[in-house]
């Protein structure tokens, strides 16, 4: 066992642990047992520590004429890359980054485990065992030039943008399979239903194409937003100001801010630019609300089309059965043969978990004070979960129901044929009233009849 210190005192942690006594004192404080913080936020965070290091390297050697500074901070990008290398899957990975998702203090928590998982994985790089923060320290080192209040919202933007682009080429490929079916079903006619109840004849087509245009609005919104999440706060350090009135560390500072940024735009292929005030990006937290809210748009799209294709599925013989969705597997433990729509099922229960996470981020992004919102680790939980958990179901529901979907062509053709939808066009040459107390009159009548009685009104 090794010994760390703290200013609440001592704690024994396992000799190769790469975790510190912030990260422990962390994990007991916040022992929800609900979930880690997530991967993809933690590798954004390695890659601005990454950044730093690369940054802060090449000032020792060209501006504080350091060597051995610039080795540390070699060592340090060092052990972000074999972190990034590391999968988020791997038991390493897990058990290095220790903290609950929700936490108090910002994110303090989170950025404390990478900090010292990093100067461990340094100190080993450097043949030191670890703990021996004299050589690298996690804080004076790792967090050099930083804080979490601004190192925690970067890491969240580049993590947001990315899954944002995964989200938005699978939105893409949706749009392309409902096209598809648009084209493939434009000549198979169908009646049009209102409130649930008969309307006037439609395509199948036609409807698949006005749900290839709604996620086609999704894809675009989704595409758009990343424009203002690429305004990030580095250098903003605790509030968005410069942490010192010494011109000289202040110039060090200043170079430091803008080094960094150009290392980030290398390291992540994202255009991201300093704000023009990171005080506002270190406080306030709209954008986040701004992309909860489009994700949730595409959900209700989605809640929308799979209700649809669920309700069109129904049957076989009691249901509306225009639409075939594929078996996938059984779905009855009492009743033999029978299959349910569970791909649409999934799909909806999805989009509904991404409705309440938005609920979470605005409920969120409001309770931050004055500089600084406290509660941004929930921000960050629920964000990264719906934008992760929507890429996935956007995907399975594409190959698993739209792609594999069949229209039944003789139910299609029953139910518009059963439909009195062609009432509609008798009511300017008789009249809405008359029209419709013939249809009343007719209950129980089949559509022909009907027809013969609008027939014969209009003949008299």
């Amino acid at each position: 066992m090794r010994i760390e210190n703290d200013i609440l005192g001592e704690l024994d942690l396992p000799d190769d642990a790469l975790y510190g006594i912030h990260s422990l004192r962390a994990k007991d404080n916040f022992a929800l047992e609900y979930k880690t913080t997530n991967p993809r936020l933690i590798r954004a965070i390695v890659t601005v520590k990454k950044a730093a290091a690369l940054t802060w390297a090449g000032i020792e050697k060209t501006v504080l004429n350091s060597e051995a500074g610039a080795k540390k901070f070699d060592a340090i990008a060092g052990a972000c890359d074999a972190l990034l290398a590391e999968s988020e899957d791997s038991q390493a990975f897990k058990s290095a980054f220790i903290t609950d998702a929700l936490q108090g203090g910002a994110g303090t928590s989170t950025n404390m485990n990478v900090n010292e998982v990093i100067a461990n994985l340094a100190l080993r790089g450097l043949g030191e065992k670890e703990g021996s923060y004299r050589i690298i320290h996690p804080l004076d080192d790792v967090n050099r030039g930083q804080s979490t209040n601004d190192v925690y919202p970067t890491a969240l933007r580049i993590a947001a943008i990315l899954l944002l682009r995964d989200l938005s080429d699978s939105c893409a490929a949706l749009q392309e399979a409902l096209q598809k079916k648009e084209n493939q079903y434009d000549g198979v006619k169908k009646l049009g239903r209102t409130e649930l109840m008969d309307a006037v004849p439609v395509t199948l087509g036609a409807e698949f194409g006005a749900y290839a245009q709604a996620i086609a609005r999704d894809r675009w919104r989704l595409y758009k937003v990343e424009e203002r999440l690429r305004q990030v706060n580095m250098g903003g350090t605790a509030v968005g100001l410069p942490d010192s009135k010494d011109r000289e560390r202040r110039a060090l500072h200043q170079r430091y801010q803008f080094r960094i940024i150009e290392k980030l735009r290398e390291l992540t292929g994202i255009g991201l630019a300093l704000s023009e005030y990171p005080m506002d990006i270190t406080q306030n937290n709209d954008v986040f609300v701004e992309v909860s809210g489009l994700l949730k748009a595409l959900s209700v799209n989605l809640l929308k089309i799979a209700g649809d294709f669920r309700l069109m599925n129904s049957g076989p013989a009691g249901g509306i059965g225009e639409l075939k969705l594929a078996p996938v597997q059984a779905g009855s433990t009492i009743m033999p043969g029978k299959v349910n729509p569970v791909i649409a099922e999934m799909t909806m229960q999805a989009a509904i978990k991404v409705q309440a996470n938005d609920y979470g981020v605005c409920a969120a992004a409001s309770r931050g004070e004055f500089e600084l919102n406290a509660f941004l680790p929930l921000i960050a939980d629920a964000l990264l979960e719906s934008l992760c958990l929507l890429d996935r179901t956007v995907f399975l529901f594409r190959t698993k129901c739209v792609e594999t979907l069949s229209p039944n062509l003789e139910r299609c053709k029953t139910n518009l044929e059963s439909a009195p939808y062609f009432a509609a066009a008798y009511a300017p040459l008789i009249g809405y009233d008359t029209v419709s107390r013939i249809i009343a009159e007719s209950s129980g009548c089949g559509a022909d009849e009907i027809l013969e009685k609008l027939k014969n009104f209009r003949g008299n």
